[in-house]
């Protein structure tokens, strides 16, 4: 059985104020999702980032897609 990519997401009180990062190194998934928003591409992030690899990205993408399997989603004032 393969282990999930999702488990190298890690989240540490310690580090990054708690919010999820990659393998616990400084890396928060945030950050990823917004870099792979902007357009760039795995080789481009991977090469300003040569820490992580595309495992982890493939991680971040699976996260967020945890995220987003919730039966309902509210409107909240902006």
């Amino acid at each position: 059985m393969t282990k999930s990519l999702i488990s190298r997401i890690t989240i540490n009180p310690d580090i990054c104020h708690g919010k999820p990062t990659i393998r616990g190194l400084r890396y928060p998934v945030e950050s990823m999702l917004e870099l792979l928003a902007s357009g760039m591409t795995n080789e481009e992030i991977l090469s300003d980032y040569p820490d992580l690899n595309k495992e982890d990205l493939l991680a971040c993408i699976e996260y967020a897609a945890k995220l987003t399997q919730v039966k309902s989603i509210y409107k909240t004032a902006s």
